[in-house]
């Protein structure tokens, strides 16, 4: 009988969780309500969890404060979306309890229960039963209950723990009703329930692949770009790690190791956040750049990649550019008291933002979640006093407070837009003349003015609010649910927008996508004109993909 874990053990279980949630995610995603080929739950958790992981796998002294430290703070910055960034609270909340502990037993484990919860539940404003915090919940009130009775053997524990947490999960249909009526339980709470048992698994003894591998890039994201010839690459190997710092890395300590790497290679990006160091260097000599970075602290995350190679050259020259824009960005921008930075994805889309005065643009939305730490790197890109984000996205707000949360040194502004257009109208009704906290009121007081609908295709049968959704059905969804739906993707939005309207509204804006011609958007156009002639009617291309077309009205 085992009754305590320790440092080692506690890794093993970590890792397990880990992979075995990898390889549940799709069947994860498929959980989700809306049938949406953006449903992207099981994905959002696994980049979270493996940021984590990452973390983990690469700890050379493994001690309980050091594993605590890789699992919180991975998996925070690694954070996407509302799923994920409860997952990450869940393990910020689980390890404060047990970091500067040497082994774990069963009260203490329902402590850290508890806490994990609590913590979680802080971070959502408004809390929803049904959903992944419940199962969390379902699992933490099972733990202390075994441990008030005085339970000491920790296989039993955990097995009654996930057997009772999996009948929470199960009663979720009951919480929420749009669960019960598309015939499925929480996605989140399955996928939390996919790390428990993972993890009892390694408990067991069971054999595990504990191997943590990059995760992959979604797909269509590769870059389209001409593959160059060997021998134009001046250095042949990009090199990414991160230093987990054991002393104080100043000034001095940061451009004296950028002007060591520019002797040995190029495309250098060295980012100095607290208590890590993130490093990007092309080279053609790895091992010296992890020499002379183990001087400053223990390394993790270690990536290298031959980009002689023609497939991986396709993936990295791209991220490469993507680096240099981004450093010349930093480099040109001014100082200025009030910056702003959007959550967008399309070509049309973006210059609309950027026309409207956004600094920076992080690329996502609907079929691409950013995590925190693409916020904390696009915050540290913006050169202002204040900022401020906008998501313009329901699952991005989350890891947008979060990472408003970890930044001390710049006042973050977080506009809890739910939509692109919603984004659009915050920005516009900015005032320069005033302050940071009256804008933000204004802004949201204005964003619950705007209507939005969008349409796009559904990737299943299932019935949702009493709609029949067929597969490859085109579907209008609203702010609060599905609107339209049909075979023929004009009806589809047509009918959308009359679902939408109301006497009070005088503004239509239609944003199409890049899988619509322009004849097509302004048939639209026209048709929408014809039915509401007291209604100014824009149409703008907006490139996005996935999602036919964005309307709002207000």
């Amino acid at each position: 009988m085992t009754n305590t874990i320790d440092a080692k053990m506690l890794a093993k279980m970590f890792l397990a969780g880990a992979k075995n949630l990898e390889s549940k995610k799709e069947w994860i995603n498929d959980l989700n309500v809306f049938p949406v080929p953006d449903g992207d739950t099981g994905t959002n958790m696994t980049l979270t969890i493996m940021s984590a992981a990452k973390e983990v796998a690469a700890l050379s002294d493994l001690d309980m404060m050091s594993l605590c430290k890789a699992i919180s703070s991975g998996s925070l910055r690694g954070a996407r979306g509302n799923s994920g960034v409860i997952l990450s609270q869940l393990f910020r909340g689980f390890t404060k309890t047990i970091r500067e502990m040497d082994e774990i037993d069963i009260p203490l484990f329902a402590d850290a229960y508890e806490k994990a919860v609590e913590t979680a539940y802080k971070a959502v404003m408004k809390p929803k039963e049904g959903t992944i915090l419940t199962v969390a919940k379902g699992a933490a009130t099972r733990a202390r209950e075994l441990s008030d009775e005085g339970c000491t053997d920790l296989s039993f524990f955990f097995e009654e723990v996930i057997k009772y947490a999996d009948e929470v999960l199960q009663q979720t249909p009951e919480m929420l009703p749009v669960l019960k009526q598309a015939g499925v339980v929480d996605s989140g709470g399955q996928g939390l329930m996919q790390v428990l048992k993972g993890s009892y698994d390694a408990f067991l003894g069971k054999e595990i692949d504990f191997s943590i591998e990059a995760s992959p890039k979604k797909e269509g994201a590769s870059p389209n770009v001409q593959v160059q010839e060997e021998i134009d690459i001046k250095y042949g190997y990009c090199t990414e790690f991160i230093i987990m710092l054991n002393r104080n890395f100043n000034i001095k300590n940061e451009m004296d190791f950028k002007d060591y790497l520019e002797s040995i290679g190029d495309s250098i990006v060295v980012v100095a956040d607290d208590d890590v160091v993130k490093v990007h260097v092309h080279t053609n000599d790895p091992g010296l750049a992890i020499q002379k970075a183990l001087k400053y602290g223990a390394l993790s995350n270690m990536k290298i990649d031959n980009m002689r190679l023609e497939h991986q050259e396709k993936l990295f020259r791209e991220d490469a550019k993507a680096q240099e824009k981004a450093q010349d960005e930093e480099v040109l921008m001014p100082h200025k008291d009030v910056g702003f930075i959007a959550v967008s994805v399309g070509e049309g889309i973006n210059e609309i933002f950027k026309g409207l005065g956004v600094d920076y643009i992080i690329e996502g939305g609907q079929t691409m979640n950013p995590s925190t730490e693409d916020m904390l790197n696009a915050i540290d890109k913006v050169n202002a006093d204040t900022i401020f984000i906008l998501p313009n996205n329901k699952n991005i707000i989350l890891a947008a407070n979060q990472a408003q949360m970890m930044v001390e040194d710049k006042n973050i502004v977080v506009i809890p837009t739910k939509t692109v257009p919603q984004g659009i109208t915050a920005i516009i009704n900015y005032v320069p003349d005033m302050s940071a906290q009256e804008n933000e009121e204004n802004m949201k007081t204005e964003i619950g003015n705007v209507k939005t609908g969008q349409v796009t295709y559904a990737v299943r049968d299932t019935v949702i609010e009493d709609k029949e959704i067929k597969q490859g059905d085109y579907m209008g969804i609203g702010d609060a649910g599905i609107l339209s739906v049909g075979d023929e993707v004009l009806d589809v939005t047509f009918g959308m927008v009359q679902e939408m309207m109301n006497d009070e509204l005088e503004l239509i804006s239609i944003y199409y996508g890049q899988d619509v011609t322009e004849d097509a958007a302004q048939e639209l156009k026209d048709r929408v004109e014809e039915a509401y002639p007291g209604c100014d009617v824009e149409l703008q291309y907006g490139g996005q993909p996935i999602y036919y077309y964005i309307v709002s009205a207000e």
